[in-house]
């Protein structure tokens, strides 16, 4: 069994948002990897770099907590990128432990969430639970909790609102975060990333065309290209 988590990929005009070919971070190859890369083996390439990239900056300062959650959030994406049950599973879990270090994170919080919710997206509630123990009540909370704690920034809200609406199209809390992302400053370019998908998401909402807002969001989150190829 596929068991993959999170799902992300923004529309054309979304996805060519200027991200510096030469960025070495993690966070920018993570952000390469899951809106500009098109390939599977490319994606892979990029996001193993940034994972043990953000693994050597943690061996070094123990305390850094993006390097955490940057660390769990790139063995998420080789696992939506593989779709290895095992290496679902061990996102899962170490999503978790970097949680419980730091609970006031809001990244790592929105990440679990995506974690929960994206599975379920992927295979269904029933076998998400039982294959990689996915749930959607954890999903929802975790979410809530990183966008409270993330202040007034796109990215959260943004991100959040598009989980809830590839989960329902009809949630008022989902379409209520995408408006308020729209809104919402964009410091970085991961905020301007999520501005802009959620513009394009509550565009078919407030048309009323809720099939088409789902299957937006699916493709507007990270490696939405990568679900439409399989």
């Amino acid at each position: 069994m596929r068991v993959m988590a999170w799902s992300v990929l923004p529309a054309m005009a979304i996805a060519t948002l200027p991200i510096p070919a030469s960025a070495q971070t993690a966070r920018d190859l993570l952000t390469q990897a899951a809106f500009q890369d098109r390939s599977q083996p490319a994606a892979l390439a990029r996001v193993d770099r940034a994972r043990a990239t953000a693994l050597a900056t943690a061996q070094r300062l123990p305390d850094d907590q993006d390097a955490a959650v940057l660390a769990a959030v790139a063995l998420a994406y080789r696992a939506k990128l593989t779709g290895n049950r095992g290496e679902a599973i061990a996102a899962r879990k170490q999503m978790e432990t970097v949680v419980a270090r730091f609970p006031r994170n809001a990244e790592a919080l929105v990440g679990l969430g995506a974690w929960h919710l994206g599975v379920i997206a992927k295979v269904g509630r029933i076998m998400a639970r039982a294959g990689a123990g996915a749930q959607k009540g954890v999903g929802l909370e975790s979410l809530d909790r990183g966008v409270a704690l993330g202040g007034n920034r796109a990215m959260f809200a943004g991100l959040a609102g598009l989980l809830r609406i590839q989960a329902d199209p009809a949630d008022p809390k989902g379409r209520s975060l995408l408006e308020t992302a729209v809104a919402a400053p964009t410091p970085t370019i991961l905020d301007r990333i999520e501005q802009k998908a959620a513009n394009a998401v509550l565009t078919s909402l407030r048309q009323g065309d809720g099939k088409a807002a789902r299957a937006l969001a699916n493709r507007l989150l990270p490696f939405g290209w990568y679900d439409e190829q399989g």
